[in-house]
């Protein structure tokens, strides 16, 4: 693959992901299990800024590489019906 299209597919990502971080709707009640899915999310939006800063950087592939961690936490999260969002 080459370095346009990673980045290409990166940028693609960061902006899907951004939309999705903005329009999350985390479910349930306030108890100790909220408190631990803010904290997922919370690391979820540390990768997607990592994304973000690495695509500016031109690292396409670091960039990627948070962009998916971030996608990651956030579909785990949403299998475990802990979350609302679609890509």
């Amino acid at each position: 693959m080459n370095q346009t299209s990673i980045e290409e597919r990166v940028e693609r990502y960061v902006l899907k992901t951004e939309e999705v971080l903005k329009r999350l709707k985390v479910l349930g009640e306030f108890t100790v299990k909220e408190s631990l899915i803010r904290e997922v999310i919370d690391e979820a939006k540390r990768y997607f800024e990592d994304a973000k800063y690495y695509l500016e950087m031109k690292e396409y592939d670091v960039s990627l590489a948070s962009i998916s961690y971030c996608e990651g936490l956030l579909d785990a999260l949403r299998i475990l019906k802990l979350v609302e969002f679609e890509w």
